[in-house]
């Protein structure tokens, strides 16, 4: 095998800032912030959407007011006319 070919991998915590979730992990990533729990040092990794505040795995659907769009689209779509 090649050496030094390989990312060093790091330990981590994915923080969802969202959910206010944390996951401890391994990865290549790294970042500013440390975080010490239980005497070990972690890279934190702030997401915005992890599977503790996606949609399809809570169940629960926000649904986006669009009906303002659909009425400024309209408007324009007279004025063309």
């Amino acid at each position: 095998m090649k050496k030094d070919i390989h990312p060093t991998t790091h330990n981590v915590i994915f923080r969802d800032a969202s959910a206010g979730k944390d996951f401890i992990g391994t990865s290549v990533l790294t970042s500013e912030e440390k975080e010490t729990i239980n005497g070990v040092e972690y890279f934190v990794i702030h997401l915005d959407v992890s599977s503790a505040s996606h949609p399809f795995f809570t169940g629960k659907q926000n649904m986006v007011d669009t009906s303002g769009r659909v009425d400024r689209f309209n408007r324009m779509l007279d004025k063309k006319k």
